[in-house]
């Protein structure tokens, strides 16, 4: 990868050789998995920089499945996948639980267990997210990365432009979002970025063999506040 050109904070970034190949087995590594789930009828995007294509050999494969349905569906699609580690995760009281399966090869599959908000499928729009069919076309799409930049694709490599550059309405318009998500999204990465990660609501690991549902009720009863948001 190399910089060919900036204009204040403005980069045009285009990709050598290895960077392709490290974008190619990235999604490569999607296809896998997302064929895997539709084979049993699972609809399901990769989302953040595979779908952007700003990646690099740590950037992890992000799956999610929009919709709610049984966990043991999506377990019997994941069947030929090494499943590393089961887990029920809420980033803030007020979001959405999700189950996760943690599979090798730095990739995750998450789906909801309560219904989503509109604004909640906002967040993998924001950030940039493709389906099976985009995938097999070999679609790129812009998104937001995790320093509030702006990753526009082109045809050698892709455009920057923070965040900073553009008014939030512009953003939204782009990226098919409300405007709602693009400033809220900018006031927890700017957070998280001013005082550091401060981790997420609720991470829980259940043992492998549990269902995700009765998991969640488990938990449900001994904390109040994932209780509400199951009401």
């Amino acid at each position: 990868m190399r910089r060919v050109g900036t204009y204040g904070g403005r980069k045009l970034i285009e990709y050598d050789q290895e960077r392709w190949n490290i974008l190619a087995e990235k999604r490569e590594r999607a296809k896998e998995v997302m064929e895997s789930l539709l084979s049993f009828g699972i609809e399901s995007v990769v989302y953040g920089s595979v779908a952007r294509g700003d990646v690099n050999e740590k950037s992890d494969v992000d799956i999610f499945i929009p919709e709610v349905i049984p966990s043991y569906k999506v377990e019997v699609a994941l069947d030929g996948f090494e499943v590393l580690e089961k887990r029920i995760v809420q980033a803030t009281p007020n979001y959405a639980i999700k189950g996760e399966f943690v599979l090798s090869d730095n990739t995750t599959v998450s789906f909801p267990l309560v219904r989503m908000r509109e604004r909640e499928m906002d967040f993998y729009r924001f950030g940039g997210c493709v389906d099976y069919r985009g995938l097999m076309e070999k679609r790129r799409v812009p998104g937001v990365d995790k320093r509030l930049v702006l990753i526009i694709p082109t045809g050698k490599g892709h455009r920057e432009i923070p965040l900073t550059d553009i008014h939030p309405s512009s953003v939204a318009r782009m990226l098919g979002v409300s405007i709602d998500i693009v400033t809220e999204r900018i006031r927890v990465l700017t957070r998280r970025r001013e005082v550091g990660r401060t981790g997420i609501f609720l991470c829980e690991t259940i043992p492998s063999t549990d269902c995700f549902e009765q998991a969640l009720k488990e938990i449900a009863s001994r904390n109040p506040a994932v209780r509400r948001r199951l009401d």
